[in-house]
């Protein structure tokens, strides 16, 4: 599995009205067709109420900074 970049999620929350949940933005980039690997970024973000796509982009990146636990 990969974390994807914060602008690879964007292309498929265009549209999105905000603030959205964690769930919201999953079930939206889904009908928007995304792929696995950013269903799965998007699964991995904590489980938040998103009041803008800057917020999401932000969550995206403190996962990629963060470690991988194994």
């Amino acid at each position: 599995m990969a974390v994807v970049s914060p602008s690879q999620v964007q292309r498929f929350l265009s549209g999105l009205d905000f603030p959205s949940s964690r769930e919201e933005l999953i079930d939206y980039a889904v009908e928007e067709g995304a792929d696995e690997d950013v269903i799965d970024t998007l699964s991995m973000i904590p489980d938040d109420l998103y009041h803008s796509p800057e917020e999401v982009g932000q969550a995206i990146e403190e996962i990629q900074e963060s470690p991988e636990e194994e």
